[in-house]
């Protein structure tokens, strides 16, 4: 895997180990293809990234642009990918890592009044938890005005045309993965 454009284009990222099964990173064409979508360059925006895994949509942002990341991933495994992947890219400033299942950290980014023009969930497909997902980020109001919530889920999970003020504005399919863009009003 690696970063597909911006500041560290082509630089390695690390990857789970073979025998994980916590950890599906999401591929470098469908990165490619979800800020083809959102835009190259992201011009300082503030980033979350759900169920972060690796860290890469969220350093991949780093590298478009972004100004700065909270990766969120409760796995032991995924967390020490995203320090050790924030480290090699020289990002560690930018990010800030919560180790917390995703509905404490929701929560914890609620009471501090966070605020993110680009949020990504990417949870395990076999959760089913799309609709778990938005309801989490519209109830913590998390999401900026305008800003745009990016849900990775499978391809038989259905992901709602609305919820709670969220527009779905796109969807792309990369085999069994779809890729559902929010927006907010």
């Amino acid at each position: 895997m690696r970063i597909v454009s911006g500041s560290a284009k082509g630089r390695a990222i690390a990857g789970p180990k073979s025998t994980s099964l916590h950890i599906r990173p999401t591929a470098d064409r469908v990165r490619e293809t979800i800020f083809n979508v959102l835009g190259q360059f992201l011009d300082g925006q503030k980033v979350l990234d759900l169920y972060a895994g690796t860290g890469a949509l969220g350093l991949e942002a780093l590298s478009r642009g972004a100004g700065g990341v909270v990766l969120v991933d409760q796995d032991r495994e995924a967390q020490a990918l995203c320090r050790q992947n924030t480290d090699a890219l020289g990002f560690a400033s930018q990010v800030e890592l919560l180790a917390q299942p995703v509905v404490r950290a929701l929560e914890s980014l609620r009471r501090r009044n966070e605020r993110f023009e680009l949020i990504f969930a990417d949870p395990p497909y076999a959760a089913r938890v799309v609709e778990t997902v938005l309801e989490g980020v519209t109830g913590a109001t998390l999401l900026a005005p305008s800003g745009m919530l990016v849900v990775e889920h499978d391809k038989r999970e259905s992901a709602p045309d609305a919820h709670a003020g969220l527009t779905l504005e796109d969807q792309r399919r990369f085999g069994d993965t779809l890729v559902s863009f929010y927006r907010a009003p």
